[in-house]
């Protein structure tokens, strides 16, 4: 499985600065010490033209310029400077990449990504710009060239996003959209504070256990699977925060580390099963023990190497039929924030 990285391209922050930069470096670093079946490749840079494709041109100059007024920097929580745009295309590029390579072999992956928060105008909560709405307008813009044979004309996505914060960037980039198909599944009282409605919102309470969270899970998936039963999608967005764990310092919702790899399986075998290929980001994580968190994401992407290696089995002559290998293994039942993060 291909997976892009670009933690090289650090921001220049403040000492004690909040936003948790080297989980980066130590997931990438877990990668290459057991890389199994993870292919490893430094993201390209997303061209401001690709970055249009979501956001408003002023808004792209301004960061690109560095003309951000000290409003706008404060709300994305990064204090510019020619670091930031240098990151941020290259976070854009990881997801862009890892799309293309998603729609060529079924699933693929970025060590970060998943800033869901930044809207077409604005970034905010350490987002800049949002990684998953350029690489969707992207890849439904070259479907023309892309799609497979005897696939639709338009391009459908899907975006799950299971951060413990609420997709609203995204929600409000696709408010006016039936192409693209936003589920998020988030703490309820956690950040953002004013929601943006997606096409398929579950706000979870505080403390909500394992059970709880996957049973909302599998009812929010039927539900997705209900909704576009019509219109299919040929290529879904897979946002896998590690921060609803419970050893998070902002998820707050408990859920343990056996629950979230039960939730990733849950996922990709899902898509496995419809034939729909997967671009994973990493998205949030802020653990108390930033090992901790690194182990989380790096159990997500394991299970994503696994779900592509029966990709590739599928493909074989005399390879598997869609969803004959998608047995979930061992199963699972099904505040104020004080900082904004992704």
């Amino acid at each position: 499985m291909l997976a892009f990285h670009y933690d090289t391209h650090a921001l220049e922050l403040p000492p004690g600065h909040r936003f948790p930069q080297s989980k980066y470096r130590m997931l990438r670093e877990r990668v290459m010490a057991a890389p199994g079946a993870i292919r490893l490749r430094e993201a390209p840079a997303a061209t401001p033209d690709e970055l249009v494709l979501a956001h408003t041109p002023d808004y792209v100059d301004a960061v690109l310029q560095g003309t951000l007024s000290a409003a706008a920097q404060r709300e994305i929580g990064f204090p510019w400077t020619p670091a930031m745009p240098l990151r941020s295309c290259r976070s854009v590029g990881a997801t862009l990449a890892a799309a293309r390579a998603a729609l060529d072999e079924g699933v693929a992956a970025s060590l970060a990504g998943g800033t869901h928060h930044a809207q077409a105008d604005k970034g905010s909560g350490f987002c800049v710009f949002n990684d998953v709405a350029v690489a969707a307008r992207r890849m439904q813009a070259q479907w023309h060239r892309l799609r497979p044979a005897g696939a639709p004309a338009g391009l459908q996505v899907l975006v799950i996003d299971l951060d413990v914060h609420q997709g609203n960037g995204t929600a409000a980039i696709f408010r006016d959209d039936p192409s693209v198909f936003t589920l998020s599944i988030h703490g309820e009282k956690n950040f953002p504070f004013r929601k943006e409605a997606g096409d398929l919102d579950v706000g979870l309470p505080d403390a909500c256990g394992d059970a709880a969270y996957l049973r909302a899970l599998d009812e929010a998936l039927a539900e997705v699977w209900r909704r576009l039963r019509e219109r299919p999608p040929g290529l879904a967005f897979y946002l896998a925060g590690a921060d609803p764990h419970e050893g998070d310092r902002l998820g707050r919702l408990k859920i343990s580390a056996p629950a979230l790899a039960e939730r990733d399986r849950r996922v990709l075998a899902a898509l496995r099963e419809r034939g729909i290929p997967v671009a994973l980001s990493m998205a949030g994580g802020y653990g108390e023990d930033l090992a901790v968190t690194v182990e989380v994401q790096a159990r997500t992407l394991a299970l994503a190497a696994e779900s592509w290696a029966l990709w590739q089995g599928r493909r074989e002559p005399g390879g598997e039929s869609p969803g004959s290998s998608c047995a979930p293994g061992d199963s699972l039942p099904s505040g104020r924030l004080e900082e904004s993060a992704p």
